[in-house]
């Protein structure tokens, strides 16, 4: 209907909007960052070609989403905003960072580990003393955080070493290495060749989060997937592997967190 100089539309006919060619709305962007009570706390969203739902972690002091590959950016930030309290009620229980440094007190193989310096010594020992056990460090201050790790690489490797020599007896099959790293993403990881590599920092966590972790890692000789077939098997060689899997997913984020100024 061509409108002449003062007609109007009747409010009960609504003018249909203007559809250009090949104009679309662009999807709203999805920040780096959600702001809780003014503390703006890291956002990263994965997309993942088998996940069916949206699923939210509190992960290494920040929000972790993992997304189906077709998720749009506004179902993504109206997910984040249903979710906003149990992110925040998280957020606040989530035990702070540690500092390496002299006097700090590490959790270490379920119990605690108190670091002492002492420039004297040439190596570094774990001691039992009056306050309980003691990592003694010598050397210079500036070299603290890095030798207190060089001590907590080699327990870690003593400890897993003989977790998966355990459970590779148990599968009949035996690891072509082990190696230990320090990745934020995984706890561990096997490849076909079985060669497994850890995060050293599983050393902090209780002796049985560890095994449930050998266990797992180990379970993927024979199952390199994570079918009921996987599970079974894992759970044959670690009862108590539930146990472990929640342990990891409520704490695990604050062993991340321990800064021991290596960079």
């Amino acid at each position: 209907m061509l409108l002449r100089r003062g007609d109007r539309l009747a409010a009960s006919s609504p003018v249909p909007p203007l559809k250009l060619p090949g104009l679309r709305r662009s999807p709203p962007a999805l920040p780096a960052a959600v702001s809780f009570d003014g503390r703006e706390v890291p956002l990263v969203v994965r997309r993942h070609p088998r996940a069916k739902r949206l699923t939210l972690r509190l992960k290494n002091g920040g929000l972790s989403i993992t997304a189906p590959p077709r998720a749009s950016s506004g179902a993504i930030l109206d997910f984040i905003e249903r979710h906003r309290d149990w992110a925040r009620s998280r957020l606040e229980r989530a035990e702070p960072g540690i500092t390496v440094a002299d006097g700090a007190v590490l959790p270490f193989r379920g119990g605690s580990l108190t670091l002492v310096h002492e420039p004297s010594r040439r190596a570094a020992v774990f001691e039992t003393r009056d306050t309980g056990l003691c990592l003694l460090v010598g050397g210079e201050a500036a070299h603290f955080g890095r030798r207190t790790v060089e001590a907590l690489k080699r327990a870690a490797r003593a400890d897993l070493q003989a977790a998966v020599d355990r459970h590779a007896a148990s599968v009949g099959l035996k690891p072509a290495a082990l190696t230990l790293k320090d990745t934020k993403s995984r706890w561990g990881s096997c490849t076909v060749s079985r060669r497994l590599a850890f995060s050293w920092r599983i050393v902090m966590a209780p002796p049985a989060v560890l095994d449930y972790l050998a266990a797992h890692e180990v379970a993927h000789f024979r199952e390199m997937n994570h079918g009921p077939g996987f599970w079974a098997l894992c759970r044959a060689l670690c009862p108590d592997m539930e146990a472990g899997r929640l342990w990891l997913k409520e704490h695990g984020a604050a062993l991340h967190a321990v800064d021991f100024g290596t960079g």
